[in-house]
């Protein structure tokens, strides 16, 4: 199977019942992105496909041959941090470690479904979805943080959405 991680293109030969986060985790040791629950339910396994963000427990990998993957390990580096993950840094919101990949996957994902106007459940505006806290606790649903760092996981997204705005990016 041909997959493109990460920007680079990549090749194996899983088993075709494989998820997605198996082979990501051992076909090409992308650590990063988490086993939680193996159900869908916590979001430590958050990856972007084409932009998008999935569970990568749910998906075979099969479905995602010459799909653009994004991992945590792909958004930034050592020496060049990703803005989401500077602000996790600076507002503690990573506590034990262990949900953040996905936490910070599923945020970036999150705020370009703001930016492109995408509506959530609770969007009372449906021509201009507004983030507040309604829209980023329903908009982070998917995500578990079994240590409660939710306050400074907001914080850590109302920071990077206030410096795309600043930067003249659609809110």
């Amino acid at each position: 199977m041909r997959f493109t991680i990460n920007g680079s293109k990549r090749e194996a030969d899983p088993d075709i019942r494989a998820s997605l986060l198996d082979v990501l985790r051992e076909e090409f040791a992308l650590t990063g992105t988490k086993k939680g629950c193996d159900h869908g339910q916590c979001g430590a396994c958050t990856v972007l496909v084409n932009g998008r963000r999935i569970n990568a427990c749910l998906t075979l990998a099969v479905m995602h041959q010459d799909d653009d993957i994004l991992t945590i390990e792909g958004l930034g580096s050592t020496d060049a941090l990703h803005p989401m993950q500077e602000a996790f840094v600076r507002h503690d919101g990573y506590q034990c470690g262990y949900c953040t990949p996905g936490q910070i996957c599923s945020a970036v994902g999150m705020l370009d479904e703001v930016a492109k106007g995408w509506p959530s459940h609770v969007t009372d505006d449906l021509s201009a979805p507004a983030l507040d806290d309604d829209e980023i606790g329903e908009r982070m649903s998917g995500n578990i943080c079994r240590c409660s760092a939710y306050p400074n996981i907001v914080d850590a997204i109302r920071e990077v959405h206030a410096q795309r705005k600043g930067a003249g990016e659609k809110a």
